[in-house]
């Protein structure tokens, strides 16, 4: 299990992503992004894919705290998961201003799939997160 590196130094984030889809049966990519949709590392993914699904997740991540502001008393999303016929999306937060997804053919475990995904947060929480950016002359 990956451990948080010393102060100041930063983690090789591709290779958790990769240890991630590895460990994952039938998983394909994953993907570290900002809130806002920013990719902050990438694996299993072209440059325009990976724009394409940080879009994808930051949206799905932002309707998730909306819905639970209004439905579950402002509670932090935890997990949103997609199911198409074909492919299994998941994404989570992944600690202040980061959220972590995984895409993965249809015959994954979505409960395998959900599980790295909070074995990877818990483990590396605080070199996931990103700190808010301010608009500019703040």
């Amino acid at each position: 299990m990956a451990s948080d590196p010393p102060r100041g130094q930063q983690p090789d984030l591709g290779w958790l992503l990769t240890g991630l889809v590895e460990r994952v049966p039938h998983a394909r990519s994953a993907l570290l992004l900002s809130t806002d949709g920013l990719v902050k590392a990438a694996h299993g993914l072209e440059r325009d894919a990976a724009e394409q699904l940080a879009a994808l997740a930051s949206g799905l991540h932002a309707l998730a705290r909306g819905a639970g502001a209004r439905f579950a008393e402002g509670g932090e999303v935890r997990q949103v998961v997609v199911e198409w016929e074909s492919a299994l999306l998941s994404v989570a937060s992944a600690g202040q201003g980061s959220v972590l997804a995984a895409l993965a053919d249809r015959r994954a475990d979505v409960a395998v799939l959900g599980y790295e995904l909070t074995l990877l947060v818990k483990s590396v929480r605080s070199v996931l997160e990103t700190p808010l950016r301010l608009p500019a002359g703040y």
